[in-house]
């Protein structure tokens, strides 16, 4: 049975980046504030989003390759809030005209954003430094003390810079290696550097917390996602070496990934494994910080590929993805882990893809739900599994998710005979498709429901957010201010109670 602590209910995916504001991405601030007003308007109980981690353009600004499991974007940090503070001046916020005309596409333009926000992260900085700030300096203090994991980031982060954004792997041995006379030196000719990444992680912290308050406030808890896997180019692996499986110069000899499925042939991300063995012999301390850490910032933990937590595909790191092989996860042991040390966080699983029994198993050990998408269910085959009628009340139902097409996009690409079997199905004429499958998610057994914000609109595959296996134009779709407006809160609200959904 799922955990008490989830009630049928509903919500809204929408990733921070994705809202609207005047500084070309979402941020922490007034646009957080209004979806969340729009959300409770329409009695919905959840907000999901993806990691909140740093993105960097070399990995396509994905936030599931961030350099820190960590750390908070620093983009999503909002500048009105550092001019309430006396950091920034008003007129420092305005874009220039330059900036100004990228602003008008539904897409953040990821460098510009970049240009324009650290330059203004530079001058709070500088004001905080020379300014009289001392209750400002004092929480500073304090978060610094409590981060655990910032001295690692912020000397990582410092380093990146120094040696122009290449790979830890390429850095001089000394540094590479840990050495702890390299580690000293670069410590003290770094320290303002250091000093600069903490404040905006201070910040972004800060910032978050009120966000979360602002959410408790209105009923809306935070639905967060937590890959099981870093990257490689990360603070995580670089800090942390013996919690990976890494040869002594430390690049990883076997790498994540997925075997063949049908129509494919398999996948390989590169992300390096996990030395259980080195993990459990530890604890799990590293995962426990990692998950005590999260918690602090959502209510609501996704797992993402739940699969590898029962058993993992090991790849060679010079050899395809079907050249892998299976190995046992200690999935059980450390969730016995954290449960102990962090108490029972609710989870949701994303176990699509290559589940069996023992997977399930281990996901019904620790309550959490499973994922349900509309999109993959054969319309043409009675009781399909991913057909809203055979959900089960342990699974989370999505029309789509941010790794799919939209359901408009989705529907536009379907074949003759599972259109008109999809027409059947639902009652439909397909003409208000994305309400179709909303409503059907909706009217599942499933305990939650949640759609992505795109949806709402009916809008197409160009508001897609990401396709996997692609390595560019993903992750930059956002909500017009035109389309923020229009958030249809009467029909949603309307369903929501109709389906027993509302709060």
């Amino acid at each position: 049975m799922v955990r008490t602590v989830f009630e049928r209910s509903s919500g809204v995916f929408c990733h921070p980046t994705m809202l609207p504001g005047p500084h070309g991405i979402g941020s922490f601030g007034e646009p957080t504030r209004g979806f969340l007003d729009r959300l409770a308007d329409a009695d919905q109980s959840y907000w999901q989003i993806c990691p909140l981690g740093p993105t960097a353009a070399i990995h396509g600004n994905s936030p599931y390759q961030s350099s820190s499991t960590f750390a908070i974007e620093p983009l999503l940090i909002d500048l009105e809030d550092l001019v309430s503070r006396d950091l920034l001046s008003e007129p420092a916020t305005e874009p220039d005209p330059v900036y100004d005309a990228d602003l008008s596409a539904e897409t953040v333009h990821y460098e510009a954003v970049r240009e324009f926000k650290t330059h203004r992260f530079r001058q709070a900085f500088d004001r905080f430094e020379d300014g009289d700030f001392d209750a400002l300096e004092q929480a500073f203090s304090a978060f610094r003390r409590r981060a655990h994991w910032l001295e690692d980031y912020t000397l990582f982060r410092a380093l990146s810079d120094v040696y122009d954004d290449r790979s830890w792997l390429e850095w001089p041995e000394p540094i590479r290696l840990r050495e702890p006379s390299a580690l000293e030196r670069w410590r003290e000719d770094l320290a303002r550097e250091r000093r600069y990444c903490a404040f905006l992680q201070f910040l972004a912290y800060e910032q978050w917390m009120d966000v979360r308050e602002y959410a408790a406030d209105r009923g809306i808890e935070i639905l967060g996602d937590m890959p099981i896997y870093v990257a490689l180019d990360s603070a995580d692996v670089w800090a942390n070496p013996a919690c990976f499986e890494l040869g002594d110069d430390g690049r990883p000899e076997q790498v994540a990934g997925v075997p063949p499925g049908p129509g494919d042939d398999g996948q390989k991300w590169g992300n390096p494994l996990y030395d259980w063995s080195h993990l459990e012999s530890t604890g799990f301390d590293w995962w426990v910080d990692r998950v005590s850490w999260l918690t602090e910032l959502v209510d609501v933990v996704r797992l993402d590929h739940f699969r590898a937590f029962e058993s993992h595909w090991s790849i060679p790191v010079e050899k395809p993805a079907h050249e892998g092989e299976w190995r046992p996860t200690p999935g059980s042991a450390l969730f016995d882990t954290i449960r102990e040390a962090v108490g029972r966080v609710p989870f949701v699983a994303e176990d699509l893809g290559f589940v069996t029994d023992e997977v399930q198993a281990l996901r019904r050990s620790i309550d959490a739900p499973g994922m349900k998408v509309l999109q993959y269910a054969d319309w043409c085959v009675d009781g399909h599994l991913y057909q809203p009628h055979t959900f089960e009340r342990d699974t989370v139902a999505y029309p789509s998710t941010h790794d799919t097409n939209t359901v408009r996009g989705w529907y536009d690409g379907l074949g003759a005979d599972q259109r008109d079997c999809l027409h059947y199905y639902l009652g439909t004429d397909g003409s208000a498709i994305h309400w179709d499958l909303l409503e059907a998610a909706w009217e599942s057994d499933s305990v939650l429901a949640i759609v992505p914000i795109q949806d709402l609109y009916g809008l197409g595959s160009e508001a897609r957010f990401n396709t996997p296996g692609t390595a560019e134009g993903n992750w930059t779709w956002r909500c017009s201010s035109e389309q923020f407006e229009a958030f249809p809160t009467d029909r949603l609200r309307e369903l929501t109670a109709r389906t027993g959904r509302d709060r």
